[in-house]
């Protein structure tokens, strides 16, 4: 369907900046964005309330106001301005229902983990687990020896004394060898495991 001389008329006051021009377009095309607004709604599944329409309707305008009307300015006329706009509604209703659920998944997604974090802070019981958790993981990159003397310094709690007395070696020896142990194991952390 081809511009028609009301719709360019109307448009070529418009970007002129005539007086009474914006709310003529507004009234004139307000029916075709919110019917625009719902079908690109009900496209992707999604139920809008009278307000959500009501703010797409306006960011939707305001966009078609946002660098001095450049959408509009851009229309070559090869098709209807009724045409055109539908496309330009489209758009940026798909694009704002995309911030909405990036923003709607991003805040479900900090809500857990804050939850997780403060369940975390608040129980100590959740810490020691996920400590243990880690130190295993970390020390099944060791060879058997070295991971028996962490597991009993640092999940069993046995001092250099017990160490020591378990292994039949000095006290002296114990700080230097979980030195050695804990200097392979940072060095086995930047080396893609197996």
């Amino acid at each position: 369907m081809p511009l028609t001389d009301l719709d360019r008329k109307l448009l070529s006051e418009l970007l002129a900046g005539r007086s009474g021009s914006w709310k003529v377009f507004v009234d004139r095309f307000t029916g075709l964005v919110i019917q625009v607004i719902q079908q690109t709604a009900h496209a992707h599944s999604l139920k809008l309330t009278e307000d959500d329409i009501d703010d797409l309707c306006s960011d939707t305008y305001a966009e078609l106001l946002s660098r001095d009307m450049g959408a509009l300015r851009g229309f070559r006329g090869r098709c209807s301005l009724a045409t055109y706009l539908a496309v330009i509604v489209r758009r940026i209703v798909v694009r704002r229902l995309t911030q909405h659920r990036y923003r709607q998944a991003l805040g479900h997604v900090n809500a857990h983990r804050a939850a997780v974090d403060q369940a975390s802070s608040d129980s100590p019981d959740l810490r020691n687990v996920e400590a243990r958790d880690e130190v295993e993981s970390l020390m099944s990159r060791l060879p058997a020896d070295a991971r028996q003397i962490l597991s009993w310094f640092y999940l069993d709690n046995a001092s250099y004394g017990e160490i020591a007395a378990r292994l039949g070696k000095p006290l002296n020896s114990i700080g230097p060898m979980l030195a050695r142990i804990r200097q392979a194991l940072t060095a086995g952390q930047h080396r893609p495991s197996r």
